[in-house]
């Protein structure tokens, strides 16, 4: 028989509160027109995406991380000290070691909380939240700062015509903390590692640095680059059924829904969930891949944040997120927006 004593946690957790950061530089598709031979109907028409904003040297992955985390815990009524874990999800932190999270706890004032990074590309916010989930319940955090947050343009090679329109940076953040009631559902997650290599980054780092040629190498820096059409298909055919299958988890279809936030990849393929979904109309969809690109971890708390600063959805409402991407990823639950 064991002799450990059991852990005990909150029953549930919920989004306590939710903060959000875009660089001030906003980038039309003009900018990108000037590298590229395309045209801004062709960009539009493809993604759906007008502008997207680049970070400038000092607005950091840390810096941004700072940011939307100090209005995530304001928005969530606690203090950084009550903070006892930070999950940071990023592609983009070039670092690899110590973890972009350990700075970021510090920066905020958090004391002495567990701080660890993890890289699960677009869908990395979701995967955050679900640990963040289950550290509360669990008992090992009593608020966990989850936090997505990427400077794609730094990863962006901008003479690629597929990949040079699509990225953005910022950073979004949340406040995971108890709750009486069920607030988070179970997390329908997945990888498909077979497919991994249509979206990828060039070059490995160590071949990189090595200087290392191999055919179709080049020296320019990493950069990430995708199979735009067999990510498309992919997205639109599988993960409208692992949005369904969140659904299904969390006891409740989508008549029951209120907000829709998938990750901000691609207008067409969010258009083409909605349909595949049979979403009511009554279902606010979020949009906010128009004005800021595609962002990776950090564009789903993003969207959250625009669609509750805007108007469009309230504080209580039940919504549906869904994140994927390189890996190939996925990942989707439903959660009560704080």
């Amino acid at each position: 028989m064991s002799k450990i004593k059991p852990s005990k946690g909150a029953p549930y957790a919920r989004i306590m509160g939710v903060g959000g950061y875009r660089p001030v530089r906003v980038v039309p598709n003009e900018v990108i027109l000037e590298t590229i031979d395309s045209s801004d109907e062709w960009i539009r028409s493809r993604s759906g995406i007008a502008t997207r904003h680049w970070a400038s040297p000092e607005e950091t992955v840390a810096a941004m991380s700072v940011e939307a985390a100090g209005k995530a815990i304001a928005d969530a009524g606690i203090t950084p000290e009550q903070i006892d874990a930070v999950v940071v999800s990023t592609v983009s932190h070039f670092k690899q070691t110590p973890a972009i999270a350990t700075e970021i706890a510090d920066r905020i004032g958090a004391g002495r909380p567990a701080a660890f990074d993890i890289s699960a590309a677009c869908a990395g916010f979701v995967y955050g939240l679900t640990l963040a989930k289950g550290m509360v319940v669990e008992g090992s955090a009593g608020h966990v700062l989850v936090i997505g947050v990427e400077r794609l343009s730094d990863l962006t090679d901008l003479e690629d015509r597929a990949t040079a329109f699509l990225f953005g940076d910022g950073a979004g953040a949340v406040v995971v903390g108890p709750a009486q009631e069920p607030m988070i559902g179970a997390t329908v997650w997945g990888s498909e590692g077979d497919k991994s290599d249509t979206i990828r980054q060039t070059v490995p780092w160590d071949d990189f640095h090595a200087g290392v040629t191999r055919a179709g190498a080049t020296d320019k820096f990493p950069a990430i680059t995708q199979e735009g059409q067999a990510v498309f298909r992919w997205a639109v055919f599988e993960m409208a059924k692992v949005a369904q299958q969140a659904l299904d988890a969390a006891g409740i279809t989508a008549d029951d829904l209120d907000v829709f936030i998938p990750h901000q990849a691609n207008m067409r393929i969010i258009d083409s969930m909605v349909k595949t979904l049979k979403l009511p109309e009554s279902v606010t969809v979020a949009r906010d891949v128009e004005t800021t690109g595609n962002t990776s971890a950090a564009s789903i708390p993003l969207a959250m944040e625009r669609i509750l600063a805007t108007g469009q959805a309230k504080s209580g409402d039940t919504a549906l997120v869904i994140g994927f991407g390189a890996g190939l990823v996925y990942a989707a639950t439903v959660v009560t927006l704080p």
